[in-house]
């Protein structure tokens, strides 16, 4: 019961006998009651949160140098430094880093100019504006280095919120996105901010959803594709245009689609520019469906739409080198947002659509043509890894179509990676690619792949080697797969991973944590993560146990497919039939210090292992990240509806869904709750609210069950700012290990 300040404590009778404020856990990392373990070969909560974080290399047009934006944080400083990183492709030529004191975002302008963007004022007076950073590569002093006068002013935008550049050099033209007011006028979004600030009230009326959406409640803005001129002129200097174009203007679409999409949801040509969007007429809460438009760069003339209307969601459009053809990733059901994407090429010239990968059972991402436009790549997760495949480029059917009849050669895709997390394909000069890859030892470095013209395997070399002093001497384990017979006698795979000293034939010497994916179309793939490393909790002490159960992706859409309406049942199928296989072929572990931890669907799977002591897990202490608590609440409360209306079998109120919550809503089984568990949420979660965390410590609390509640009041479904990173780690291990300690 909360009581206003001043009021008269006497007036609430026997309510004055209790406590009007819970007690507040104030402990913290400077006075701890609990220490990770650290040491020269241990790679620690500490070391992840300080360790540089890489994003994807992007090649000059040349194909000579590459340049990576990095981060840095310092627990020291409590400062995340940001820089620029370039490195010479096919040279020993030492590489350079640019300091951005203020951040920023970086774009090729021309083979040795580099374009910085980045805010500058404050308050009202707050834009972003442009720099040109010119290069000079020294063969002679073997390094790269920046003129003395670099950089140098290009010009303004007139907001402070302008991202996603895309440079196209022969037409002169940057395209890129900003939020703007429904008048669509970039130069007056300044003047309708201060009307929205200045309106009198703070209230936000919606009359359709989103009215919030993933960790923002929707404003009077969207998002918009914008050009503008950026051109060279004769004396060497670069000069921004001012009349920005809204491609979109009048069309009701919004791009990039929001919350995640950036530069892989548009894409440019000398002429044009190709884009994803979410259908305009259909409620976007509950629809996935998104269509690809063509439209002229200079906004000269109305979208095009290439899709064929009966398609579900679309991703990564991108052209090739030609400019005569243009290539996406599609899936097919509308609603559904893990269902199979397939490569689609629209040819531009003949207007004719086809499928590519129809016969091919894994879900196609990234996509990029090679120069000679004879061959695309692409990337795709293929058994916990997410590998780079290629095809050949098949002549333009007569006609659209979703199967066309294709040789052999067109319907199996090369495998040239088979190993790691690959991301940021990038094709360039004399038959190279450039790609930025992590693993479960490695957070993201750039490599080039060469000799791709053979028939074997190509030649990759490492370009960059960000974590190297980071996690020398540190004993991360690579992981080991390993296989069983799941639910339905399918074959399931799981990683095994091992803590520092792990020797096999001890006999009960480690403790064990099962490690819980979330989505629950995700996985455990051979990639690093800032926020779930498994290797991580393995150097804390603890073999770390991560199956890929039902439900998860790179394992074929049929497998993805068949948790649909079956949370509760065919993953935990498998997921103690994994159980018992690890317990059984490995003597080293100690079941009696057995802990499990999850988020999202994970965290639901850990309140659903809650109410089913029958499972025969034994799990002396749950963690429960931003979980699934009321599966029905679920289904009124989520901002993306679509998500609950297909896993459950429909909205909330239909009979199916009905029937399937009642068999699977973990809140029906909170009687059997008895298991310690920490329960960890964000505030701005809107994907599953935090009343789910606070229901579950609610109910943990009530029946007396050892239990913690974690709230990051500023963080969404993740867990991204460094320090509350660090927190996190220091209440999760804190909490495992109280329950995991070995009996005296």
């Amino acid at each position: 019961m909360r009581v206003p300040p001043g009021f008269p404590v006497s007036l609430l009778g026997l309510a004055a006998q209790v406590p009007l404020q819970p007690t507040v856990n104030t402990t913290s990392m400077a006075t701890p009651d609990f220490v990770f373990q650290e040491g020269p070969n241990i790679f620690s909560p500490k070391d992840l949160v300080q360790l540089p974080r890489a994003g994807a290399g992007i090649a000059n047009e040349a194909g000579d140098l590459v340049y990576v934006p990095v981060g840095e944080y310092s627990l020291k400083d409590k400062k995340n430094s940001k820089s620029i990183h370039v490195a010479a492709v096919e040279t020993s030529i030492l590489p350079l880093d640019i300091p951005l004191a203020n951040g920023g975002e970086a774009f090729w302008l021309d083979s040795r100019t580099l374009a910085h963007a980045v805010a500058e004022g404050t308050g009202k007076d707050k834009v972003i504006a442009l720099y040109a950073i010119s290069l000079k590569v020294s063969t002679g002093d073997a390094a790269i280095s920046t003129f003395p006068k670099s950089p140098v002013f290009i010009g303004k935008f007139p907001t402070d919120t302008a991202t996603n550049f895309r440079y196209s050099p022969k037409a002169g033209v940057l395209v890129f996105s900003d939020y703007v007011h429904a008048d669509g006028d970039l130069k007056k979004v300044k003047e309708n901010d201060e009307a929205w600030e200045n309106r009198g009230d703070t209230a936000f009326v919606y009359d359709e959803t989103f009215e919030r959406h993933w960790d923002t409640w929707v404003g009077p803005k969207r998002t918009s594709l914008f050009s503008v001129k950026l051109e060279k002129q004769p004396a060497g200097k670069w000069v921004l245009g001012d009349d920005f174009v809204n491609l979109l203007q009048g069309t009701g679409h919004h791009a990039p689609v929001e919350p995640f999409g950036g530069t892989d949801d548009f894409d440019v040509s000398d002429t044009h520019v190709i884009y994803t969007a979410k259908d305009p007429k259909l409620p976007k809460a509950w629809h996935t469906k998104q269509n690809i438009y063509l439209v002229d760069i200079n906004g000269k003339s109305s979208p095009k739409e290439l899709t064929s209307g009966e398609q579900g969601a679309t991703h990564n459009p991108v052209f090739n080198t030609a400019g005569d053809k243009v290539a996406w990733a599609e899936l097919d059901q509308d609603g559904h947002e893990s269902d199979r994407a397939k490569l689609v090429i629209y040819d531009l010239k003949k207007n004719v659509r086809f499928t590519v990968t129809q016969h091919w059972d894994r879900s196609v991402s990234s996509i990029a043509f090679a120069h000679d436009d004879k061959t695309v790549f692409f990337t795709a997760g293929d058994i916990a890894r997410i590998k780079i495949f290629s095809l050949p480029v098949p002549d333009t059917p007569s006609s659209n179509t979703t199967d066309p009849d294709l040789p052999s050669s067109y319907r199996h895709p090369r495998e040239l990676t088979s190993s790691g997390a690959a991301s940021g394909i990038q094709p360039i000069s004399n038959g190279r690619l450039i790609f930025t890859r992590s693993s479960l030892t490695s957070p993201n470095d750039v490599f080039v792949m060469r000799e791709l013209d053979e028939s074997g395997k190509p030649k990759v070399d490492q370009l960059t080697r960000f974590s190297a002093a980071g996690l020398k001497g540190k004993s991360l384990d690579a992981g080991e797969d390993f296989w069983f017979e799941g639910a339905e006698g399918k074959k399931v795979h799981g990683w095994f991973i091992k803590p520092p000293g792990f020797k096999e034939g001890e006999k009960k010497k480690w403790p064990i944590l099962l490690a819980i994916h979330g989505g629950p179309e995700g996985a455990w793939e051979d990639q690093w993560s800032n926020r779930w490393n498994l290797n991580v909790f393995a150097q804390q002490g603890y073999v770390v146990i991560a199956i890929n159960p039902t439900g998860s992706t790179s394992f074929g859409q049929d497998f993805t497919n068949a948790i649909k309406e079956d949370w509760g049942g065919k993953p935990f199928v498998d997921l103690q039939k994994g159980w018992k296989y690890i317990l059984d072929n490995h003597p080293e572990l100690d079941p009696d210090r057995a802990v499990a931890a999850g988020a999202s669907y994970g965290g639901y799977a850990i309140n659903w292992i809650q109410g089913h002591p029958e499972y025969g897990f034994n799990f002396k202490a749950l963690v429960c990240h931003d979980g699934a608590f009321g599966a029905q609440y679920h289904g009124y409360s989520t901002d993306e509806l679509f998500f609950f209306n297909y896993e459950w079998g429909g909205r909330p109120w239909e009979p199916r869904a009905r029937e399937v919550i009642k068999k699977y809503d973990p809140i029906n089984f909170v009687d059997k709750w008895s298991t310690p568990m920490l329960v960890i949420h964000g505030s701005k979660d809107y994907r599953l609210p935090e009343t789910d965390g606070i229901g579950a410590f609610h109910a943990l609390q009530q029946l007396g069950v050892p239990s913690r509640l974690v709230i990051f009041p500023d963080e969404n479904h993740w867990v991204l700012q460094h320090q509350n990173s660090l927190k996190w780690h220091y209440e999760v291990f804190r909490w495992l290990g109280k329950y995991s300690k070995k009996s005296d």
